[in-house]
């Protein structure tokens, strides 16, 4: 449902409740400002975002996808900070099957901002995994080391180091060459 509508609603019930004041009805015109507050909350946190995180928090990555695929149009859809928080969903989805994309959803994700310290920790760290495995070490080492800065919870210590474990056992490298592998002519 796109945001403006559910603040048409809610104005819309506000209008109604006020007029049941004035038809001395205290106690329906409390009741539907009750429940004013349902529309006013799903324009702040989108239904089907709380849903994927439901999903997520239950570990069913294919059906947070699913709750995720409903938002057919997400600008008109969400406000900023939903913005940061469905590409982060997208971007934790699909980082098993597409490092490509995920990348691109996790920086989209920084970029309109997320909340927590903790997740912005967590893209940083799926932006370290996707960098190293495009071999990019540098720039994985300075990821790894803002995620570390923002991990003030210690909730990613064990992956950080499992990390930067990997990270020394790669070469990564212009011209490095295996010892082992004879040196080839200029023709064959």
């Amino acid at each position: 449902m796109n945001k403006y509508i559910k603040l048409v609603i809610a104005f819309l019930m506000i209008a109604y409740s006020v007029y049941m004041f004035t038809q001395r009805e205290y106690g329906w015109g409390i009741f539907i400002i009750f429940l004013t507050t349902i529309p006013v909350l799903l324009y702040f946190r989108n239904e089907y975002i709380l849903l994927a995180f439901w999903q997520m928090r239950n570990q069913n990555i294919e059906k947070a996808k699913a709750w995720l695929s409903k938002i057919k149009n997400p600008e008109r859809q969400l406000v900023r900070k939903q913005m940061g928080y469905y590409h982060y969903l997208i971007g934790i989805t699909e980082a098993q099957d597409n490092i490509n994309s995920s990348e691109k959803n996790m920086k989209k994700a920084l970029d309109y901002g997320l909340s927590f310290k903790h997740d912005r920790a967590m893209a940083k760290l799926s932006l370290a995994g996707a960098s190293m495995a495009k071999g990019r070490k540098q720039e994985a080492q300075i990821l790894l080391r803002e995620a570390k800065a923002l991990d003030d919870r210690g909730m990613f210590t064990d992956q950080i180091k499992m990390m930067q474990e990997q990270m020394k056992r790669i070469n990564v490298g212009r011209n490095l060459h295996n010892p082992n592998l004879r040196r080839r002519g200029k023709h064959f």
